[in-house]
């Protein structure tokens, strides 16, 4: 016998099994009107009426529904009802701007639209066949209780999310999830971390970042609670953890930075630090520095694990985890081992090509890029998925990424295109040319930084060239530091030689990458 897998299997379990247990308490400051509490069984209730709403708007099986949101019970129902109904949910970064959401929009072909109401007027201007409101108005619209949503069979092989993602080209490709995806990849995340009926999950990382790594969907399926986190604050994080049991998170390096920095206030004053031995905190986006590592351990009492992937493999590759070998190290010594990017989740093969790629083999690669063939056939071939990023794997099976092959910035857990942001800066008058690199930064991992060539006798700032960019692009993906130049380093050819631009500002660093 031959089951479909898909995302209704987690949320079917916790009603089945966990109807009138809390499954979710929203953030109390939700600009809509905050969920509140609300039980298994009455998230299951709110998933089959969006799913009833979407049929009475007349939206088939397999069309698009982009939701714009901050973190919210929401968007963690809307994960379950738009796609575990059939239709393809486009959670869309909420740090885009207009012109950003526009593209998405368009190239998706998305026939709804949801926007936080915090957004609204910045988004006035994006145009989709149904927008809505976030909150009184997209619940009076899509949310038709007491009528039963049509059935739908079920097919792992279909595309349940469009997650958009920077990568070398100056637009976002929609990375195409599909169900087999997503399930296989929470339901192995969720082993290798244990997950269980009495973690409380504290939504730290952002939900429309690949689906909040699928640990959501794994929290779900074990009985789980949520806690909803809207904005991320250090003090307010070690707040939650106190309040709710935390035990449980996942986020970038910055976050991590956050909440030591806060602890680091509470323990001046002599006050206990919330989950210490009992949080265990996942982290990606970059590798933090060891000493970081050890800080969350010694200062925090956290247990510390890291995992690398990519949107494009849902994204679960590699994890590193303390394990038992390693319970008699010093923390230095423990945090050394912590710092590599880690080893083969189960159901995983990595490789290093001739020129240091590293490429993966799994079920959770992406089905394809949406509506882009040539960009799925350059990444995926000879029965490989080719990640663009360089590394080595050490005798004990260990990954460890030294550089990036694609053009491609981490700062703060997100990607950005250096092309985008160079096209953005290149688009002022006064720009004749520009270089977009990533530079380490203790705080974000890498500092978007720009290297500008303007026209004779320009008065052009740092200031200046920072303002314009943010009239183009999300606010992350702007240069925080600027430098004006004479000239940049090209070939004989006239192609930029970024390496060449990189290495001062790299020195002393054995990894090309933070």
């Amino acid at each position: 016998m031959k089951v479909a897998l898909t995302v209704n299997d987690f949320l079917n379990r916790a009603e089945l099994v966990y109807p009138d247990r809390v499954a979710v308490v929203d953030d109390p400051d939700q600009p809509a009107e905050s969920w509140g509490e609300m039980t298994y069984g009455e998230m299951a209730k709110r998933a089959k009426a969006m799913a009833a709403g979407l049929d009475a708007m007349g939206i088939g099986v397999g069309e698009r529904v982009a939701m714009v949101s901050h973190n919210s019970a929401r968007l963690l129902t809307a994960l379950f009802g738009v796609s575990g109904s059939g239709r393809v949910l486009v959670p869309i970064n909420f740090r885009l701007v207009a012109e950003e959401i526009k593209y998405i929009m368009e190239h998706s072909g998305a026939r709804v639209l949801l926007i936080d109401p915090e957004l609204a007027e910045g988004l006035a201007s994006v145009e989709c066949e149904t927008k809505l409101i976030i909150g009184a108005e997209s619940d009076a619209v899509l949310m038709k209780f007491g009528t039963e949503p049509a059935a739908w069979d079920g097919d792992e092989d279909a595309t349940a999310t469009i997650n958009y993602t920077s990568g070398t080209t100056a637009r976002p490709k929609g990375v195409q999830l599909t169900h087999r995806n997503l399930w296989l990849n929470a339901s192995t995340f969720g082993w290798h971390m244990g997950v269980n009926d009495r973690d409380v999950y504290l939504h730290t990382l952002p939900q429309f970042h690949c689906n909040g790594w699928g640990m959501l969907y794994a929290v779900s399926g074990m009985g789980g609670k949520h806690i909803i986190q809207r904005k991320i604050d250090g003090h307010e994080i070690l707040r939650r953890v106190e309040e709710h049991g935390v035990t449980l998170m996942c986020g970038a390096p910055a976050v991590l930075n956050m909440i030591l920095d806060a602890a680091a206030e509470l323990a001046a004053t002599g006050q206990p630090i919330p989950g210490s031995g009992r949080v265990r905190i996942v982290v990606a986006g970059a590798p933090p520095p060891t000493k970081t590592i050890e800080r969350t351990e010694t200062e925090l009492g956290w247990t510390f694990h890291q995992i690398y992937g990519l949107t494009e493999t849902a994204p679960l590759l590699t994890i590193n985890s303390p394990r038992a070998e390693f319970d008699n190290l010093t923390p230095t010594e423990r945090a050394t081992k912590l710092n590599r990017a880690g080893v083969p989740a189960i159901g995983c093969t990595m490789g290093i090509t001739e020129t240091g790629e590293i490429t993966a083999r799994s079920n959770v690669v992406m089905d394809g890029y949406w509506e882009q063939p040539d960009q799925t056939a350059a990444a995926i071939y000879n029965d490989c998925f080719h990640t663009g990023d360089g590394g080595f794997i050490d005798d004990q099976s260990y990954l460890t990424i030294a550089d990036r092959k694609k053009d491609v910035i981490i700062t703060g857990g997100e990607n950005v295109s250096s092309i985008e942001v160079e096209d953005a800066i290149f688009q002022h008058a006064d720009v004749t040319e520009v270089a977009v690199i990533g530079i380490p930064d203790e705080k974000w991992g890498e500092l978007v930084t720009a290297l500008v060539v303007t026209t004779p006798g320009s008065s052009l700032t740092e200031a200046d060239v920072i303002a314009w960019t943010k009239t183009k692009l999300a606010g992350y993906k702007c240069p925080k530091k600027v430098e004006f130049r004479s000239e940049l380093a090209r070939t004989a050819t006239g192609k930029l030689q970024k390496f060449k631009l990189r290495e001062p500002f790299w020195q002393g660093h054995t990894k090309l990458i933070n």
